[in-house]
């Protein structure tokens, strides 16, 4: 059933930001407890980082607004659309437990959602721990169309606190400030629009990987340092991979360098002036976070929305407790610096034991595409706002001094342990590698995932819908798989690919250098045991492919088959997505769901629960 403005806006003015709709039945018992959090969304003038263009607000706001959720919710997320532009939005780390039609991928498990319609995503939260929500249509995400997710965990489950103090008093501040975390999200920006970005991409035929400042929540300020200094952050290894020229004066890798661009024909003449150089400077106010001394910690949930580039944190002054990474507990790590992947989530607890002042929050661009650096504020309540420098990471991430601890993600391991299943029933090897036009990338050989594919008959009502395309994996229900990515030295440089599977977290149980030679994981366990952890292996939904500079790379990841629907599986760097890096995963094809009559084609979810009247 369809929902104009009008009749779900007359329920919607009653609400603020959301609704607990809460009750009794007649015996007393609590009943399930369903949050309605609708949001408008718009396309206005904005200037996150002193420069206006047109982008996308959410209810007013940009970012969005957090949902605030407990484990066991049922959640009633409703989306009205003021966009001229269809749009869909996913729930990224929400594994969609037996809801894959409210996943929010267009061509997957719905159509987008037109201007002036509306659409409500109902689905319940299984998991504890932080996410977000974002635009999965085109590019969306570089318009700004995301917020946090954030889900307190049941009375009981067990957490890690313990084994960072083993004080009572720090124990109970600790807790304290669990349960008071704030989402701290991490963003590049651009100012073009992604539909612009696109479109040159596509025309000059380059592969799109400049943009104009990074953010922390959605404030930030463009810096133009010169040349010579940006050139001085290169490792001198690396120099060589700039023979054909100098960074930009935006600290982009010039369009000149064909490792970067390939040797193939371009017509640089339609790249807009500003988008790969003329650096035009920017003061606007920084984020500031307020920490309050006498709570004794603070918590900080960290979210990369990133587009393209790589995030480096750290704070002066102040080390890094995580605790836990995806949405999930992890052994604590005490970090000076943390990098992200996209779409990665860091909750870490900091200390609040320095003078009351300020502290300067540090956020870098680590990766080759681009130097980018902006700064955010920890302020101690009460202080007098002073602040002494004391970097542990410089402009492009890099540490300070010999003794900075960086997080290594690989050894991040979940707590209590997670184990995976000592075999698999199914072996899917992806080759990642960039094909077609220097913008195109695929996940799989050299089979390109359309951007006119968001706009077929979604494959959850017709799952045989990009049969022989090379774009679908099928697997069985209540079975184990491997995926193995390769990526091979052969395909020319490239980055790190952050891998994000719908639905699923998975088991990351090895990674190496060289030529995957092997027909499987046992078999490749035979002769490089020392590369495979099955025993309490990094869990995570995001998975980052080693770089590849000098040679052939992989990456092994195992998730047992629990939810039957169709799941992307794809590369968050946005413009791999919307070049085409992708494959769709139908999990459980023997096991197919059901979809309820609300969610067919033409449906958008049905009726919005309503608050039962005493």
């Amino acid at each position: 059933m369809k929902h104009s403005f009008l009749s779900l806006g007359l329920l919607v003015t009653s609400l603020t930001s959301f609704v607990l709709a809460t009750y009794k039945n007649s015996e007393g018992v609590d009943c399930e407890k369903t949050v309605i959090f609708p949001i408008t969304l718009t396309w206005e003038r904005g200037s996150p980082d002193g420069f206006e263009r047109d982008m996308i607000f959410i209810n007013g706001h940009y970012p969005g607004p957090t949902l605030n959720i407990e484990e066991g919710d049922n959640v009633e997320f409703v989306v009205y659309n003021k966009l001229p532009y269809n749009t869909t939005i996913h729930f990224h780390g929400i594994e969609q437990l037996n809801t894959p039609w409210s996943d929010g991928v267009p061509g997957l498990t719905q159509t987008g959602i037109p201007p002036g319609e509306s659409f409500v995503y109902k689905w319940t939260a299984t998991q504890y721990g932080t996410y977000w929500y974002h635009g999965h249509y085109r590019g969306q995400l570089e318009d700004g169309l995301y917020g946090a997710i954030n889900i307190k965990p049941k009375g009981g489950t067990p957490h890690p606190l313990g084994k960072i103090s083993n004080s009572s008093k720090d124990l109970h501040q600790l807790e304290k400030a669990l349960d008071a975390a704030q989402p701290v999200l991490l963003s590049d920006w651009s100012h073009f629009t992604s539909q612009e970005l696109t479109q040159v991409a596509e025309d000059a035929n380059i592969d799109q990987l400049c943009g104009d400042s990074i953010l922390i929540n959605g404030k930030g300020s463009v810096n133009c340092p010169g040349v010579p200094f940006l050139m001085s952050l290169i490792p001198p290894p690396l120099l060589s991979l700039f023979a054909s020229g100098n960074l930009t004066d935006k600290g982009c890798i010039p369009l000149s360098n064909t490792l970067a661009q390939t040797t193939q024909p371009k017509n640089l003449d339609l790249v807009p002036h500003g988008m790969y150089e003329g650096c035009n400077a920017t003061t606007s106010e920084p984020a500031v976070i307020e920490a309050n001394p006498g709570t004794g910690w603070i918590g900080l949930n960290f979210i990369s929305t990133a587009s393209i580039q790589e995030l480096v944190v750290s704070i002066d002054d102040h080390p890094m407790w995580l605790y836990a990474i995806d949405g999930r507990y992890v052994e604590p790590q005490l970090v000076d610096a943390m990098t992200f992947s996209h779409g990665s989530r860091h909750s870490v607890m900091v200390q609040l034991n320095k003078p009351a002042r300020d502290y300067t929050i540090r956020l870098a661009g680590s990766g080759l595409n681009q130097k980018v650096f902006t700064t955010g504020i920890l302020s101690y309540r009460g202080g007098d706002h002073s602040n002494i420098p004391n970097a542990s990471i410089n402009y492009s991430g890099a540490n300070t001094t010999a003794s900075v601890r960086y997080l290594n993600d690989h050894t991040v391991v979940p707590f209590p342990p997670v184990h995976p299943a000592g075999t698999v029933d199914q072996t899917i090897k992806l080759l990642l590698n960039r094909t077609g036009a220097v913008w195109q990338w695929s996940l799989n050989e050299n089979n390109i995932f359309n951007a006119a594919y968001e706009d077929i008959n979604p494959l959850l009502y017709n799952p045989n819908g990009l049969q022989n395309t090379g774009l679908t994996v099928t697997t069985k229900n209540n079975t184990w798989v491997d995926l193995i990515f390769v990526v091979t030295i052969t395909g020319g440089l490239q980055p790190p690919h952050p891998i994000h599977k719908h639905s699923n977290k998975a088991h990351i149980i090895g990674l190496g250098t060289g030529e995957f030679n092997y027909t499987d994981v046992a078999e490749a366990m035979q002769y490089i045991p020392e590369s495979f952890n099955l025993d309490n292996p990094p869990y995570r939904d995001g998975f980052y492919t080693l770089p590849l500079q000098t040679a052939s790379t992989w990456m092994a990841v195992r998730y047992k088959v629990e939810n039957p629907g169709p799941f992307l599986l794809h590369c968050h760097i946005n413009p791999h997505l919307t070049g085409g890096m992708s494959v769709a995963i139908l999990d459980g094809y023997d096991a197919w769901p059901v979809v309820p009559t609300e969610y067919q084609p033409g449906g958008n979810g049905g009726e919005i629960s309503q608050q039962p009247t005493a």
